[in-house]
């Protein structure tokens, strides 16, 4: 019965969302019709890949705008996203790509997650081009199953091919046919492992129960990276005959350079625009961001909070470091989100890294201690007091990180990115991971005590 009201209850906050996002449209005048619209969905890579996109739109000179979860931009004036959302409210946005046809924009790239398509709040807008980067567990609190979670982000796909739009889908993904079968478009699919591309893995069943198949890999055009080299300072491949220098480390951020590269073939833009534009991106903010420091330690920063990004993180970081070094993790979770992930993050982590700190993320209204404690539930092969420790306070989790880390070791401190503010119950608190630990690092140098 409970279930039956919760239900009910979201079916009216949905309505409201789309009477909203009507009211929005009218209200700004349906302004994504006067501009192209790019939407990027998936469970990780979503940020990086934007700012991707918008990096070659603007290497070829063309007015663009962003929308992502952590700036907004227009025309090379930014603004820091401080909301926590992905995507906006709909009055927002229609506010947002409102100001872009304004100010002569031709694009706005705009980063778009499974609420944002399931409560309508992107309705009315015409995407002429939908990404997917992957789908992997996430957002269960709200979607429930993966199927309903698949459904929500097919939504924008579905909204393009309405448009005859461009469609790029990672083919390395579980299960990319979902996203393959819409035959009046131009679909780009692009892969790491051209091996594994064959055309009986993409062909779709029959619809008509008459036999007659659907699109095969034969209506994709496959990009695939080769010669394919990767470090922990950026990765280096090839596309035909076009060499691509990223610098942005790991094999993920390979697959988000191939989703941009495929918008910009879309769009009719070079191969080697793309790879220029890429080439100039020196680092995207709270995504695998160093943090320079005298002691000789790798410390990075990054938004990693699903177990198959921590996945990616945890294999690349422990495939490029040195021997004699150690990982060194800090990690948290998100309160009233998906209990169900948090063990599973625990076990990641643990088979990668030598130390793990568990830490207080964002609690929202949970209790900060009860989802350490779901984390460390599910680490193997570390004992607490020697290798592993559950440290509440976030501030004393990086000084104690860096109080045991020595030259050569990798530092690596996950879930809030970018973010400057931590959501504690109805609160915004201050907060940025880069900043604190740089603070933490200036009391080494002068030779304060260490928390522990």
């Amino acid at each position: 019965m409970r279930s039956i009201k919760a239900l009910f209850s979201q079916q009216l906050k949905n309505l409201y969302h789309l009477f909203q996002a009507i009211l929005a449209n009218v209200w700004y005048g349906f302004p994504s019709r006067k501009i192209k619209i790019i939407g990027v969905t998936g469970t990780d890579g979503k940020t990086t890949t934007v700012q991707m996109i918008a990096k070659i739109l603007q290497k070829a000179n063309i007015k663009v705008a962003v929308a992502s979860t952590i700036n907004f931009v227009i025309d090379g004036k930014e603004e820091k996203n401080l909301s926590h959302h992905t995507t906006e409210s709909s009055f927002a946005l229609q506010k947002f790509i409102r100001k872009a046809v304004n100010a002569g924009c031709e694009y706005v790239v705009v980063e778009v997650s499974s609420h944002g398509l399931d409560q309508h709040r992107v309705w009315g807008i015409d995407f002429q081009a939908a990404v997917i980067t992957n789908v992997t567990r996430e957002h269960l609190d709200y979607h429930k199953t993966m199927e309903k979670y698949r459904a929500a982000k097919k939504v924008l796909f579905k909204n393009v091919a309405k448009n005859k739009g461009n469609l790029v889908v990672n083919l390395d993904m579980e299960r990319p046919e979902e996203f393959l079968d819409f035959a009046k478009n131009k679909v780009f699919g692009y892969t790491c492992h051209p091996e594994l591309v064959s055309g009986s893995r993409f062909r779709i069943p029959p619809k008509d129960g008459h036999g007659k198949s659907g699109m095969t890999s034969d209506n994709v055009k496959i990009i695939n990276a080769e010669e394919i080299e990767l470090g922990i300072s950026g990765s280096k491949f090839m596309l035909h005959d076009t060499c691509f220098m990223l610098h942005v480390p790991g094999l993920f951020n390979v697959e988000n350079a191939l989703a941009a590269t495929c918008v910009a073939l879309g769009e009719g833009i070079d191969l080697q625009v793309a790879s220029e534009a890429l080439s100039e991106i020196k680092g995207v903010a709270g995504r695998m961001e160093a943090v320079a420091n005298d002691l000789g330690v790798n410390i990075l920063v990054d938004f990693a909070l699903t177990p198959n990004a921590l996945e990616k993180l945890y294999s690349l970081l422990y495939g490029v470091k040195k021997e004699g070094s150690k990982i060194i993790a800090i990690l948290g979770s998100c309160g009233d989100r998906d209990q169900g992930k948090r063990p599973l993050m625990g076990e990641i982590v643990s088979r990668y890294a030598d130390v793990m700190i568990l830490t207080n993320e964002e609690p929202y209204h949970e209790e900060p201690q009860r989802i350490i404690d779901d984390i460390f539930a599910g680490i193997k092969n570390k004992t607490e007091g020697e290798n592993c420790w559950r440290i509440l306070d976030r501030r004393q989790a990086i000084a104690k990180a860096l109080s045991i880390a020595k030259a050569g070791d990798i530092i690596c401190i996950t879930g809030m990115g970018n973010f400057e503010t931590m959501v504690v119950g109805d609160q915004k608190i201050p907060w940025n991971d880069r900043q604190v630990i740089e603070e933490e690092l200036t009391k080494i140098q002068f030779g304060c005590i260490v928390s522990s």
